[in-house]
């Protein structure tokens, strides 16, 4: 969506906002999932913890790749059963050609589960 499509009913308050908890993670292990061609499972560390989220990335990526990526996420998004795992995150992504996620990093060095304001 352009600038000039946005309209003040789709502002979030700063409150809004800070609901919404972002970390620097790092990719630790990923791996296909049986019968499931479009997703793969991704564990990330994220300093104090990991977290396990199904990334909609299978088809553009191999697990192999995504190990040991520096990634943006948002660690407090609702449980949510896909398949039979849990997934307890999201990897932040922007739509890339073709709908290949392009997975939000940083250009600098930052500890693994800092936070991001």
């Amino acid at each position: 969506m352009s600038s000039s499509e946005e309209s003040e009913d789709q502002y979030i308050t700063f409150e809004d906002f800070s609901k919404i908890h972002l970390k620097i993670g790092k990719i630790i292990h990923a791996e296909n999932i049986p019968g499931m061609k479009k997703v793969l499972k991704a564990i990330v560390n994220i300093g104090i913890d990991r977290k396990t989220v199904i990334a909609g990335a299978a088809i553009f990526y191999k697990p192999e790749e995504l190990i040991g990526k520096i990634v943006v996420i948002c660690t407090n998004m609702e449980p949510r059963k896909i398949g039979n795992i849990i997934s307890n995150g999201m990897l932040l992504a922007a739509d890339g050609s073709n709908g290949k996620p392009i997975f939000l990093t940083i250009n600098e060095e930052a500890p693994v589960g800092t936070n991001i304001h």
